[in-house]
């Protein structure tokens, strides 16, 4: 029988030592991992869902295949090592579940654009050009923490920044089309 899958967290934070010092602790890790994850494609289902007990103290969903078990014990080994979704995230995942459950769920997320990206808008005769950070955005030499505080400052009017700047399928529809005569 293969070995139990292990606590990957308690070998990375166990706030003892690393057995290899240095950054070498997180390739370490990451290989043992790694190896684990391989190891889940040779065992048998039945030491698999013996797994999912271990891990879970419960047995795996009926129904499941057994590939979307080994999937399943792959994220968990990995989410161990490496750790999981932030509490933020975690939050917002659950509020988007309650939506779609009530039928609530309205949400157009648009386009999200990359850290670099350059965002350019004409506006009123002068070129508005806005440069995406990872944690905000910059506009005429100040950073901003939304494109709507700058299309507000832009248009002395409130509007939604993602829109404004055609991110959003909504925003994209309401610039005029170009007409060839």
């Amino acid at each position: 029988m293969k070995p139990a899958i292990q606590d990957a967290s308690a070998r990375q934070h166990s706030g003892g030592p690393s057995p290899v010092p240095g950054p070498y602790a997180v390739v370490s890790v990451t290989a043992s991992v790694e190896a684990e994850i391989a190891g889940l494609l040779d065992r048998s289902t039945q030491e698999l869902r013996r797994a999912w007990r271990q891990l879970h103290r419960t047995g795996p969903p009926l129904g499941l295949s057994r590939d979307l078990l080994i999937r399943a014990l792959a994220y968990q080994l990995q989410e161990r090592a490496h750790g999981g979704a932030s509490a933020a995230l975690r939050r917002r995942l659950q509020s988007l579940a309650s939506a779609s459950a009530k039928g609530a769920l309205a949400v157009d997320t648009g386009m999200v654009p990359k850290a670099g990206t350059t965002l350019v808008r004409q506006w009123r005769g002068h070129t508005h050009t806005v440069l995406v950070h990872k944690d905000g955005f910059e506009h005429e030499g100040q950073r901003y923490r939304s494109l709507t505080v700058i299309a507000e400052r832009i248009t002395g009017a409130h509007w939604s920044g993602p829109r404004f700047f055609g991110l959003t399928k909504r925003g994209c529809t309401s610039l005029p089309a170009e007409t060839h005569q």
